[in-house]
């Protein structure tokens, strides 16, 4: 088994988590982003998104990062807590997961991973979707009232949406504010030192890449604006 990723990206770390709490061995290979890797006609083979992660199952290829932890769960950890058999315990988790992507990393990473790498600024709009995104994690987390994200269990979905908050923190992003969400995102790190091995590793690279920002002038990116070196 291979898995294509990059050191600081969130979906391939929520990914890398999901393969260590597992147990499962695993190839890992990093993309280089900024020689542009992942825009190259190889690449595309494994993924016509050319996007990160890709995981190769001998032979058996599949992208997003949700679709990868929950094709793993069920192929590798049928009975594994991390992505619960029973109905209303797994729509929970799939309700997360696509809050998650759909609503939650879509704003954060928006405003925090996109004005690192990309020719994009943080507005004032940026922040209140960030903002807005935190409260409505915090509302689910009080109404559920159990330890993590869709239940007492960590889940796949933790995995997750720790990925897409530790860009805050990467950032210096204070929110603490969101007490609850606060709790749950140090309680996993005290609970799960060794996935947060692997999370913190990303974060510490976002917070380097945040006063120190990569040179992409050079890649022609099919929809994301490139800055100008200013060479």
């Amino acid at each position: 088994m291979k898995l294509y990723a990059v050191s600081d990206g969130p979906p391939s770390l929520a990914v890398r988590m999901c393969l260590k709490a597992l147990e499962l061995p695993y190839e890992l290979h990093n993309v280089d982003y900024i020689a542009s890797e992942h825009l190259s006609e190889e690449y595309a083979k494994l993924n016509p998104q050319r996007e990160i992660p890709v995981l190769d199952d001998n032979g058996f290829h599949l992208s997003e990062s949700v679709a990868i932890m929950q094709y793993l769960c069920d192929k590798y950890a049928a009975d594994s807590p991390l992505y619960p058999k029973e109905a209303k315990e797994r729509a929970l988790v799939n309700h997360r997961l696509c809050f998650n992507m759909a609503f939650y990393y879509s704003s954060i990473g928006a405003y925090s991973m996109a004005p690192i790498f990309f020719d994009y600024q943080r507005t004032e709009m940026g922040k209140k979707k960030v903002e807005n995104a935190l409260q409505v994690f915090e509302t689910y987390l009080k109404k559920l009232g159990t330890k993590y994200a869709a239940g007492n269990q960590l889940t796949i979905a933790d995995l997750a949406l720790v990925s897409a908050t530790l860009c805050l923190e990467g950032i210096a992003y204070d929110f603490s504010k969101y007490q609850l969400v606060s709790k749950w995102y140090q309680t996993f790190k005290q609970e799960y030192p060794q996935l947060w091995e692997i999370a913190n590793g990303g974060m510490q690279e976002i917070a380097e890449f945040e006063h120190n920002p990569p040179d992409l002038s050079h890649m022609n990116h099919p929809f994301h604006p490139t800055r100008k070196s200013k060479a």
